[in-house]
């Protein structure tokens, strides 16, 4: 996972998205915002609306690689996915920062299950269960990483000198942030879907290759518009977590540490 880039919507569509916001703020109270955001997310949410398709092919720009999860970076991403839950932030449920696109296997288990962490640097999960009472969550830090706000590389690490391809918290951060990194990693299930780990193992191996054909062609004496297309072949590849973790860890890995000396303008790619 990896902070997204910027993109902001067309006026048209900023307008329309507030118009849709204020409706539900318009609501008298707080269950009733609950019930008409949830309402009107379901009916507008669709193919056939353009505001939806706009945002859809704004989110799709903020992908890696072939439109891959904003979470996982494996699957199509093909879900629009509230960070901040509709069920719990009525308010947020049209706010275009709160949206990220998602693919099933991120979003299904995520649903509305949240947490946030206290003054007491405590995490708390204030998912609404079956029957309780419908009322605001109480106020807190989000535990949940947010690629559109957050840089996840500040929190997490990808355990490649290790050859588990897991994600870890980075060892001694301070309480909270230790925190938000083994939520996120819980909450998405990043380590417990078998296919992600060995995925993030091809990549490795894929990038890895990439990088060596690199070296190989610069100095057989490769024309730069040969380099640059070898160059921008990587720069689309799927997981690239993978690749930052890779020019991260390099001094651990003394194959990479080789290759990236050979090719020290790789660490800008």
């Amino acid at each position: 996972m990896l902070r997204l880039p910027l993109r902001t919507l067309p006026p048209h569509v900023a307008a329309t998205l507030q118009a849709y916001e204020n409706e539900v703020l318009a609501e008298p109270d707080y269950p009733a915002r609950v019930a008409l955001a949830k309402q009107r997310f379901k009916q507008r949410n669709t193919a056939t609306n353009a505001t939806f398709r706009e945002i859809r092919n704004t989110l799709g720009e903020m992908c890696a690689g072939a439109r891959r999860c904003m979470y996982c970076e494996d699957s199509m991403a093909d879900e629009v996915e509230h960070h901040r839950p509709k069920d719990l932030y009525p308010g947020q449920v049209f706010s275009w920062n709160n949206y990220l696109y998602a693919c099933g296997p991120c979003n299904s288990p995520k649903q509305n299950k949240f947490a946030i962490i206290d003054a007491r640097q405590q995490r708390i999960d204030v998912a609404r269960k079956k029957g309780d009472p419908i009322v605001p969550p109480i106020p807190g830090a989000t535990a949940l990483l947010d690629p559109r706000v957050d840089d996840p590389l500040d929190f997490l690490m990808l355990d490649i000198a290790g050859n588990t391809f897991l994600f870890v918290a980075i060892p001694g951060l301070p309480v909270v942030e230790t925190l938000r990194a083994e939520y996120t990693i819980e909450l998405l299930k990043l380590n417990d879907r078998d296919p992600l780990p060995r995925a993030r193992r091809e990549a490795f191996h894929n990038y890895r290759a990439r990088l060596v054909e690199y070296v190989s062609k610069a100095e057989a004496g490769a024309s730069q518009s040969e380099l640059h297309l070898l160059v921008d072949a990587l720069q689309r590849m799927g997981h690239p977590t993978v690749w930052q973790e890779m020019k991260r860890q390099r001094t651990l890995i003394p194959e990479l540490n080789t290759l990236f000396t050979q090719a020290s303008q790789a660490l800008t790619w």
